[in-house]
């Protein structure tokens, strides 16, 4: 059992929760976008602030690993790892997908009697997502993957039972994903209370990752833009 601050930074959400023994001791949210570079640190100085810590009495820093933004997650990973190094302690990785997954699976126990599967899903560009498919035992039963969305999607497994989408890439495949068995589910969203459960069982397991070499994973290489309009 320990005390581990779980950061989330994979998505538009920029989260910190800090974990004892699996209970929630405090949190800090924020969903203004491209906010993460300026909100991450102060979050986790107003936490330790509050709970007069310091890094060294933490026994894990749990960082969420991706798929999602490339540059969300290099800020959450690179914060990570500089707490770890800085405070000798050591780092846990969670799957942003199965976190959403988990927070989805709270959210929904009271409210669905129905057989199901969860499927979260990390808008990626136009019709593409990064999704994967758990049970209600959060077994995973399509592994992560980038896929475009195209009509008719998911069918078989649709056809099977219904199926629970949700996540900031959810809202954009309602008319596409168009079948009886099709729940779209708002307001939930990637969040560090989702990493708790999963960070407690990596740290009771010595499940850590090597801060030196640990990359996040970003299932498809960055393609940098450049802007349509000339800016001179």
């Amino acid at each position: 059992m320990g005390l581990i601050l779980n950061i989330e930074t994979a998505t538009n959400i920029c989260s910190v929760v800090l974990a004892k023994d699996s209970k929630v001791v405090a949190i800090r949210e924020s969903g203004e976008d491209k906010s993460h570079a300026s909100k991450l640190t102060l979050f986790i100085e107003e936490i330790l602030k509050e709970q007069k810590l310091e890094i060294s009495q933490l026994d894990a820093i749990a960082v969420s690993k991706g798929p999602g933004s490339y540059t969300g997650l290099r800020i959450g990973v690179s914060a990570a790892k500089g707490l770890c190094y800085g405070g000798d302690v050591k780092m846990i990785s969670v799957n942003t997908l199965l976190s959403m997954a988990t927070v989805a699976g709270i959210k929904l126990k009271n409210s669905s009697s129905e057989t199901h599967l969860l499927c979260p899903m990390i808008d990626a560009r136009r019709m593409e997502v990064y999704t994967a498919f758990y049970d209600q035992q959060l077994n995973e039963i399509v592994p992560t993957k980038a896929e475009i969305i195209e009509k008719g999607s998911f069918g078989s497994l649709l056809e099977q039972q219904a199926i629970y989408f949700f996540g900031n890439g959810a809202e954009k495949c309602m008319d596409l994903i168009a079948h009886p068995n099709a729940r779209f589910v708002k307001d939930i969203e990637a969040s560090a209370l989702g990493m708790v459960a999963h960070s407690e069982h990596a740290l009771l397991n010595n499940s850590f990752e090597n801060v030196a070499y640990f990359e996040p994973y970003y299932l498809k290489d960055f393609i940098a833009t450049t802007p349509k309009k000339k800016l001179f």
